[in-house]
Parts: structure tokens; sequence; C-alpha cells
């Protein structure tokens, strides 16, 4: 309630100060003209009160004191504000069409006119204000010296929370809702409608009640339902909606650890330890060894939006674009937060960065992203993938930007045995399709056997190519069909070998490994490449969390 507060004293001082236009840029029309209301009617904010008067081109002026006069006409409007013999402020809602933008000529006479009476509202013998109310914010350069930006953030916690109040208030003496919600899970429901406009976040709470007639810590995913029609309509981030959780996700113990003892530190609570929200991870390593799947998983972990941003779709052909597409796309993020903003191979994205052959856009894109990976305060987790590290440039990499740097390596022996659980369990349901097969310790440990230096994705290979075999033949799965594709696949720890030897010397003493010491330690057997440093070799600092 704060920050509502501090907004409030912040306007009625610029209207004190005779600021003579203010530009406000939000959807949330009835918020603002609810805060204007109320401090023209303050004396103790304003000294003086003021009428509250305000235009739309449909209408003209609305309210006491408007006469008869037709307003409807911009400049008329104008001619109005200049004559008008008492305490006022007039909002002018939807002004911006005579700036110009979007395909529009700005109206110069209207500019003209506003130039012409700013220095009349300055030293008016009554206090005038003039409030520009539009969803977008589009200020012509003849204007920038005289207008200030108003920034009207969307609704804090505890707006929400006030909402969110009131609704089960009603409900519970209605009693048609059910409502089961601790305080905890409250919370909780309320940060995941943070982005939200207060008629959007009543909207998706009152969606979630009449859905099944409760209102209960399930219904954070209908919230966030309301969050995914932000992200569609920027074009720019995707969100991912997917079912993935770290069940789906075999090994990486060490990595879990550390994003499970980092749940929550979002909520309330954690601010009584004095904790920060922590800001990332950067997860290297080799390819196809379940980067892009821990990612997806984490949004399940924490439930939160999952954001993906594709930095190919930040770069645009027109000057300028490219940077106002990043910002954007941080907006969209923050707005939504507490969220998770994932980029996969973020080298990819930024591998221009020292190159002067795109005029330098690149580097302005990294250095705002950086910045604000330095200096963000809103809870937005980011994680950033990447298979070449060595590639990334060295200001990504240092303290600051990110809490850790994870190495992800070939599985060891008892990852791929957990590997194997997640994807024949996940597939073999039917009893009619894996017949006499088990899934027990005595096959999984053969299995895991035979795939020595074989990645995550190579080993889904083998349960997806196994399963055609029995397919095939219309017959049920056997453990012959899986050992077949084991001694088939050449595993990518062959055919790229130097490249994976060249990632873990990086990563022996830049990163933390991904993989706890007590299943690295029992990585024992031998793999029969050309170069034996990739069956003993793992890289990645020792440091279980």
């Amino acid at each position: 309630m704060e920050k509502k507060i501090d907004r409030e004293r912040l306007m009625a001082n610029l209207f004190k100060a005779r600021f003579p236009f203010l530009y406000v840029a939000t959807w949330e029309e009835d918020r603002v003209l609810s805060l204007i209301h109320s401090i023209a009617s303050n004396q103790e904010l304003i000294k003086t009160e003021r009428k509250v008067l305000t235009w739309k081109l449909t209408t003209g002026f609305e309210g006491e004191g408007t006469g008869r006069a037709d307003t409807k006409s911009a400049i008329k409007a104008l001619e109005m504000i200049e004559n008008y013999q008492s305490p006022a402020i007039f909002v002018l809602q939807d002004f911006h069409i005579f700036f110009g933008g979007e395909g529009r000529q700005p109206d110069h006479q209207v500019i003209r006119k506003l130039r012409d009476i700013s220095s009349k509202l300055k030293h008016s013998s009554n206090p005038k204000n003039v409030v520009f109310l539009s969803p977008v914010l589009i200020l012509p350069h003849d204007l920038e010296k005289d207008i200030t930006i108003f920034d009207f953030n969307l609704p804090t916690f505890n707006e929400i929370k006030e909402i969110l109040d009131e609704m089960i208030a009603v409900n519970k003496q209605s009693g048609r809702i059910e409502i089961s919600l601790n305080e905890e899970e409250k919370e909780k429901l309320v940060n995941a409608a943070l982005g939200l406009t207060l008629s959007e976040a009543e909207n998706a709470f009152a969606r979630a009640m009449v859905e099944d007639g409760k209102l209960s810590i399930k219904d954070v995913e209908v919230v966030l339902g309301e969050k995914e029609q932000i992200i569609k309509k920027t074009e720019i981030l995707e969100f991912i909606n997917n079912r993935l959780n770290m069940k789906d996700v075999g090994g990486l113990e060490n990595l879990k650890r550390w994003l499970r003892k980092r749940n929550k530190s979002w909520l309330e609570s954690a601010q009584k330890y004095g904790l920060p929200a922590p800001k990332g991870v950067l997860i290297t390593g080799v390819p196809g060894c379940g980067k892009s799947l821990i990612s997806k998983a984490i949004s399940e972990m924490w439930q939160l939006p999952l954001l993906r941003l594709d930095i190919g779709k930040i770069f645009s052909g027109l000057v300028g674009s490219s940077e106002e597409n990043m910002r954007k796309a941080i907006q969209t993020a923050e707005a939504i937060a507490p969220s998770i903003l994932w980029i996969d191979e973020i080298e990819k994205g930024f591998n221009g960065v020292n190159s002067s052959g795109d005029g330098g856009t690149t580097s302005r894109i990294f250095g705002h992203f950086l910045t604000w990976m330095q200096e963000k305060e809103k809870p937005v987790f980011v994680i950033a993938t990447a298979n070449n590290i060595s590639s990334l440039p060295t200001e990504l990499l240092r303290k600051g930007r990110f809490d850790e740097i994870f190495f992800v390596d070939l599985p060891t022996h008892r990852e791929r045995i957990e590997i194997f659980r997640v994807h024949l369990e996940k597939r073999l349901k039917d009893p009619e399709i894996y017949g006499n097969f088990q899934i027990n310790q005595d096959n999984l440990n053969t299995l895991a056997g035979l795939t020595e230096g074989f990645v995550g994705a190579e080993i889904e290979q083998v349960v997806i190519n196994g399963l055609f075999e029995a397919f095939y033949e219309e017959r049920s799965v056997t453990m012959n069909d899986f050992e077949k594709i084991c001694k088939q696949i050449i595993p990518l720890s062959v055919t790229q070998a130097e490249q994976i030897k060249s990632i873990r010397d990086w990563a022996n003493v830049r990163a933390v490994a991904a993989t706890p010491f007590e299943d690295r330690s029992e990585y024992s057997e031998s793999v029969e490449t050309a170069d034996s440093d990739i069956s003993t070799s793992r890289g990645g600092r020792t440091i279980d969390f």
C-alpha cells in the first residue's frame, strides 16, 4: 500500500507545482480517474481543491461547469481549458490520436495550440492542469519539453490482495463458493495475478471460482491462463505451457537441490530472512543432456509462468526497433513477475556482440540486457542455456549477472538408470505392450551399462526405437529390442569427442557440476573411444548443494 500512497503524493505535488501537462499511458482509465478525483478533493494533499473535467472525442467535455459549448473538437476543448476561470484538472482521454504515430500524421494545429497554452497554465491565477490519459505513449517531438510522463504501474500486491479479499468475503457470506486457501496459498494466488490489471485480476479470480465452485491453490493455473493472453500479444515472447515436472528429469540432483532451496524465495516470508529473489542460472554442457528439459520443469516446481525469449525475434530491419523490442520483452516479463524468462542457446543470439556488421545493434541490445540483469528489482528468474559457452562474451559470465553457472555432463551410470526409468514408465502403460518386460533394477542396470557415453536424448531414442521394433512386428516389447538399438546407435560422445572435451575443459574450473559428487565418483566404467578423457574426466567444480 506504501507504493500507492507515494504515487498519490507524487501526482499531487506535480499538480501543486503547476506542471501544465501530465501524460499517463495505461489501459486502466478507471484507476487513474479514481486517483485524480481522490487527489482533487483532498485539500491536505493539493491545498486548493479542484474540479475534474473529462474529455472524450465522442462527447467532448463532461462535468459540472463545462457549459453547453460543443467541445468535441480538440481546438474547442483547448480553448475552453485556456478560458476556464476556476481551479480544475482536465483529463483528455485518447488525445494521442492528434500526436501522430501508428501511420497517422500529427495535427500540427493542435500541437501548436498546446504549446500556446502551456505558459498560461503555469501562470494562471487559478491552478489548472491537463492530464493526457491514453493506452499508448505517443509523444510529438514539439511537446517533449512541455509534457511530463507519469508512470502508472500495474496494481501492486496489496491492491490485488484487497480485491481478492473482498471477493472471498462476499462469497463466504453467500456460501455459494467453497474457499480453500491458507495465507501462503492466497499469497501465491495473488502473486500469480501480478501483471494483470485490476479488472483482469478480478475476472481471473471470478473465472476460477465459477469453474468448479471452489477457490484453491489449484486455481493458480487459471490465473496464469489470463497472463498467457498478455504474452501472446507481444509476438516476441512465447508462453510455454507444459506438463513437465522434475520427475521427468533423470539425474542432475545437484542442480535440482539448488532450485528446491530457492523455491518460494519471491514470497513475503523470504523477506523476513532478508533474502533477495534469485537472479537466474546459466546452464551449459553437452548437447542433448537435459538443459532445456530442466528449464521447462522449473516452471512446474515453482508454479511460475515460463516465458521463452527468442533473440532472433528481437532483431528487426527498422532502425531502433530492435532495441525497442528488447525493452518490450523485458517490460512484459516484469509486468507478470514473479516469472521465469528462458533464453535457449543464448550464445547464438549474442554471437555478434563484438562485430560491427549490424551497426552496433547487437552490442546495444546486449548492453541493455546486461544492465537489466545486473540491476533488475522485479522477481524475474532468468534461465539461459548454452552449448558452446566459450563463444559468450565474458561480461555475461561475471558474478552478479547469474547466481550460478551449472555444467551438465554426459549422464553417469546412476543417471542413465533414472533416465531409462523415466522414459520407460512414461510409455509402457499397457500390459499388452510391455508383456513380460519388467522395469526392474536388473534390466535398468543392464541398459545403463550398454549406453555408456550416451546423452539423455539418445537414451530416449533407444526407448522409442525399441518400441518401434515391437510395433512393426505387432508384439510385446522385449529386452532384446532395447539391447539391439543400444548397439546400433553411435553416441555423440564418439562423433563429437573433441568438442565435448573442449566444453569439459572450460567447465572444469568455471562452472558447478549439475551432478552431485556421489554420482560422479562412481563413474569408473570406460568407453571405447579414441579419446579416453571422454570416458574418465567429469567436468565442473565439486560443489554440492
